[in-house]
């Protein structure tokens, strides 16, 4: 039996590159401008393709490329990937959920705790030799944590991680989501429900950790912008257009709230010109939220056995579009 045939768009960590090849015949292309031209050049003669979230997967590419059985993306969103037109195609989907919550937590509280002690600022500061006075009472004086009310938009995995760090910082947690999390979970975590605007309304810190959907899309906008307190805190580290980035830009510049940490952003890379850059109240990272060697490496270990076990007709690990099921048996993917 011939080896299927694998299209990778990123450099993964070992050993999941090597696990792969043993089962797959693999081609990496590792391309920052990887086109949809270019991907379906690539793609036409292949069975399976693990790639990323910049890479926009659509109807088009997925109409053309025929042969193609598995998408699995390494990530847990999978926005990029035009799910109804794979389902019809008896393309099966997978992505990466569960082994990244913690880093993503982790990289939260990062992004929290540098905006509101102006962390980020300060750092600047030394660097560009302006410290010139040892200390002074109002010198570099930010927001306190502690004890401070933190609303969180998506009890989900990331969500309930992200609140239970708070409890050491002793904080009052609200949270809103359209789905209620397991009674014990609300018990556990002391989390109180709260409807959206009283969130932006009552919280000190508002972390957003919800998929993008067309609920989500735009969730944070320049009127709920308006509801928050002057000296609240955004903190989005789930999907750059889940916030309006305009509106974000213009109440930051205007001290409608006192700041924002962001890990995502409506356009990635962030544009040169992008306004954002000159501003001193966010902080930005580069899409890091589950960058630790642990995370990374779990994320390259279900991408890959994902891909791996539907090819040998087996049922994957985290499968996205459950309805091709019916379209296409996991029986008629065994290649392996």
């Amino acid at each position: 039996m011939e080896k299927p045939q694998v299209l990778v768009t990123c450099d993964m960590l070992p050993p999941w590159p090597e696990i792969l090849s043993q089962h797959c015949d693999v081609e990496t292309v590792l391309d920052d401008n990887l086109t949809k031209d270019k991907i379906i050049k690539l793609l036409k003669d292949k069975d399976g393709l693990i790639c990323l979230v910049s890479d926009k997967i659509d109807a088009e590419i997925i109409n053309t490329c025929n042969q193609l059985k598995v998408i699995s993306t390494y990530s847990v969103g999978y926005d990029h990937i035009d799910l109804s037109s794979a389902t019809k195609n008896g393309i099966y989907v997978t992505n990466t959920p569960d082994v990244l919550t913690d880093a993503t937590a982790d990289l939260t509280w990062a992004l929290l705790m540098s905006i509101a002690r102006r962390i980020a600022e300060s750092d600047k500061y030394v660097r560009d030799n302006k410290w010139k006075i040892a200390w002074a009472p109002k010198f570099m004086v930010g927001g306190d944590i502690f004890g401070q009310t933190l609303g969180i938009i998506g009890m989900g995995r990331i969500g309930q991680a992200v609140a239970k760090r708070a409890q050491g910082f002793n904080m009052k947690i609200l949270y809103y989501d359209m789905f209620k999390p397991n009674p014990k979970i609300i018990k556990d975590l002391n989390l109180q429900y709260k409807n959206l605007d009283e969130l932006l309304q009552e919280s000190d810190f508002i972390s957003l950790h919800v998929a993008l959907n067309k609920d989500t899309h735009h969730i944070i906008n320049k009127q709920k912008l308006k509801l928050m307190k002057s000296s609240a805190y955004l903190i989005n580290a789930s999907r750059g257009p889940v916030v309006d980035q305009k509106a974000l830009t213009f109440a930051l510049k205007n001290k409608i709230i006192a700041g924002a940490g962001l890990d995502v952003y409506e356009k990635e890379p962030i544009e040169s010109n992008d306004p954002l850059l000159h501003l001193s109240n966010v902080v930005l990272a580069p899409h890091i939220g589950s960058g630790s060697i642990t995370s990374r490496t779990k994320m390259a270990e279900l991408a890959v056995n994902n891909l791996i076990y539907i090819l040998q007709g087996k049922s994957p690990i985290s499968l996205v579009n459950e309805k091709v099921l019916s379209v296409k048996s996991l029986s008629n993917m065994r290649m392996i």
